[in-house]
């Protein structure tokens, strides 16, 4: 078996080549991985290892159409990661998020497509439907982003969508809640808390703090991936929930708790334009076809990943800086 994996240097790409690589995932023991990454400033080198006989690295854009059709000749399965996903960022600036999220959706299915590759998975965001004030979405739900991250995100899925029912491409879109774990860049929520307690600095918190995300832990999220890849049906999205649903104050408090940072140190900021309150995603479909459920517990896996963080200063230490952050 031999995978490409776009973005595989990010938080969950990285996580997921990983477990390949550990013979993690049943009948992919012996599976040869391609990574392809840009190495932005999201994705890190550092998150996988230095030399492995099956892992081949090249440094590279998804959006280099010749790089790959090289890359996936002879490839069995594809599994799509690379993407910008900050919201605050294509907030001030949509550009490469339209760039790299839908041309470079664009440009791998071409290129699988031209290849002969057999299966591919396209991951994406709960974030493409808005929020929802009560109850949980389907996936039929319609789409209604919110922000030009999740806009392009949408846009991604329904390019995957119409290259299966126009080329008839093997192809299934994950669409997961929020992630969290080790390797985790520290602009997100729960790295940045924990990064910033830790040199004592505040939590900034937007708003009142009550908007309402389910949490997933990375390994839980990539082991649905795999699912996928091996169960799933061509032409199909699957829901990948947590069952845990959690205000994002309660969840910086609990980080404060774990650190031993004292309440007071989370600190209220202007909200975000346009800022989702609630999502929800109902996961029966996923459920009744792949049977797979979440394995880590919420409150065991934040405080593993905040032990991560505090073992591990030579990782985040260099990306954060010494300077002061929001």
């Amino acid at each position: 078996m031999r995978i490409l994996v776009t973005g595989g240097a990010g938080f969950i790409g990285s996580h997921y080549v990983r477990t390949v690589l550990g013979g993690g995932y049943r009948d992919f023991e012996d599976a040869h991985v391609t990574v392809l990454d840009q190495l932005t400033y999201a994705g890190d080198r550092r998150n996988l290892p230095e030399s492995h006989p099956r892992l081949t690295f090249v440094r590279g854009s998804v959006l280099d159409r010749g790089t790959l059709r090289e890359l996936l000749a002879g490839q069995d399965a594809a599994v799509h990661f690379a993407a910008e996903t900050h919201v605050d960022r294509s907030i001030a600036s949509a550009a490469d998020f339209v760039r790299t999220n839908v041309e470079g959706t664009h440009a791998l299915l071409d290129a699988c497509l031209a290849t002969g590759v057999e299966r591919v998975v396209h991951v994406s965001t709960d974030e493409v439907y808005g929020t929802i004030d009560s109850g949980s979405w389907t996936e039929t739900s319609p789409l209604l982003p919110t922000s030009p991250y999740a806009a392009s995100k949408a846009a991604s899925d329904l390019v995957a969508l119409a290259y299966f029912r126009t080329h008839r491409l093997d192809v299934s879109i994950t669409r997961c809640c929020n992630n969290y774990g080790s390797h985790q860049h520290p602009e997100k929520f729960i790295p940045r808390a924990v990064t910033n307690l830790l040199q004592g600095r505040p939590v900034p918190v937007y708003g009142d703090g009550r908007q309402v995300r389910e949490w997933l832990h990375v390994a839980d999220h990539c082991r649905a991936v795999q699912r996928v890849l091996t169960g799933g049906r061509a032409g199909e999205v699957y829901h990948v929930g947590a069952g845990t649903a959690a205000p994002n104050l309660a969840v910086a408090r609990r980080l404060a708790e774990l650190v031993g940072a004292e309440p007071d140190m989370i600190s209220h900021v202007a909200d975000r334009k346009a800022h989702d309150r609630r999502y929800a995603l109902d996961q029966g479909k996923f459920e009744r076809e792949l049977g797979a459920e979440p394995r880590v517990p919420f409150d065991e896996g934040l405080a593993e990943t905040v032990a991560w963080y505090q073992d591990n200063p030579q990782w985040w230490k260099p990306i954060v800086g010494d300077g002061e952050r929001p």
